[in-house]
């Protein structure tokens, strides 16, 4: 069994992006070598996820809207974890979001349904942030 491991670097000007990272992932499988086998794709950090879903900017803009609906940034006193801080609600909308996902690799391809796209998700930014992706398989 062969296993890969490779780490990407996020620091977005936003407080709040989506990134598409479904081409870098790809190309970690074709430098893993692996044909068949699994893909796991995980945010390092706790105000940060990694999601799958369709590439399409009113998505994005309406994910954004409810994330913030869900969980509010301002005002910033309603939390507690925003003694000292001012990212509460960042860890609330990666709780959402989900922290990774785990794709099935088919003839050296990450085998997706129609539509589906790896995205890194940053709910806190400014500042450098990893992205684990790791493979095993045949």
């Amino acid at each position: 069994m062969k296993t890969y491991r490779e780490e990407l670097i996020f620091n977005t000007p936003e407080r709040i992006a989506f990134i598409n990272i479904t081409e870098a992932v790809q190309k970690a499988v074709e430098k893993s070598g692996v044909k068949e086998g699994f893909c796991l794709v995980n945010a390092r950090h706790i105000t940060a996820s990694v999601f799958i879903n369709d590439d399409e900017p009113g998505l994005h803009h309406d994910l954004t809207e409810w994330l913030e609906k869900l969980a509010p940034h301002t005002p910033i006193h309603r939390y507690r974890h925003n003694v000292g801080e001012e990212n509460a609600d960042a860890h609330l909308k990666r709780s959402i979001m989900g922290r990774e996902v785990v794709v099935a690799i088919t003839a050296g391809q990450l085998d997706f349904g129609p539509w589906e796209q790896i995205f890194y998700g940053e709910f806190d930014g400014r500042r450098p942030k990893r992205v684990l992706i790791k493979i095993i398989g045949e």
